[in-house]
C-alpha cells in the first residue's frame, strides 16, 4: 500500500484524535482499578428539589346574580318618569286606580287581563305586562325589592316608583 493513498492519509489525519479518545478511556479504566478498601463507592447525593411555587388558585367567578321572572301592571300619572303626553291623571287619581287593579288581581282576575286594559307601560298591551327575567341591578330599588320579596305567584301590593304605581306579580 502505498503512503500516498487516500486510507493512509486519512488514519494519519485521525491519529491525534484516537490519541485522546484513547488516554480519556485509559485515564478511566485507572481510576475504576485503583486500589481501595473494596467497598462500592459512597452514593453521592442527589441534589434536594426545590419545590416550585404554589400555584394560586385561579380567581372564583362571581355568583351569577339571583333572577326573578314578574309582569306588571303600571299606572302613571301626570309628571311620573317617562309619561306621555296623554297621562293626564293626578298622583292621587293614579295610586287610587293601581289599588283598584291590585284588588281585581288578589280577587283572581286575569293579571295579563288586567296589564292589558290598565297598563301605561308602552309595550305592555301587546306583552301583557310580562317583564320576563331580571337581576336586581336591572330593575329602579322600589320594584326590585318588591319582585324579589314575593314567591312566585304572589302579586305585590302598590309599589311606587319615579315611573308611577306598579302592581307586580312574581311569576318565577
Amino acid at each position: 500500500m502505498s503512503t500516498s493513498s487516500p486510507f493512509v492519509f486519512a488514519a494519519r489525519a485521525a491519529l491525534p484524535a484516537l490519541t485522546c479518545v484513547g488516554a480519556l478511556l485509559l485515564s478511566a479504566c485507572a481510576a475504576l482499578t485503583e486500589p481501595g478498601n473494596g467497598a462500592p463507592p459512597a452514593e453521592v447525593a442527589e441534589p434536594a428539589a426545590v419545590a416550585a411555587p404554589a400555584a394560586a388558585p385561579p380567581p372564583a367567578l362571581p355568583a351569577p346574580e339571583p333572577m326573578v321572572a314578574a309582569s306588571h301592571v303600571l299606572i302613571q300619572y301626570k309628571g311620573s318618569m317617562r309619561a306621555g303626553p296623554n297621562i293626564t291623571r293626578s298622583k292621587d287619581e293614579a295610586k287610587k286606580l293601581a289599588t283598584e287593579v291590585l284588588n281585581k288581581a288578589k280577587k283572581g282576575d286575569d293579571f295579563a287581563a288586567l296589564a292589558k286594559q290598565y297598563s301605561d307601560e308602552p309595550g305592555a298591551k301587546d306583552r301583557a305586562g310580562v317583564l320576563g327575567k331580571f337581576n336586581k341591578t336591572q330593575m329602579v330599588k322600589p320594584f326590585a325589592d318588591a319582585a324579589f320579596a314575593l314567591q312566585p305567584g304572589e302579586i305585590s301590593n302598590v309599589v311606587e316608583t319615579d315611573f308611577g304605581f306598579h302592581v307586580i306579580k312574581r311569576t318565577e
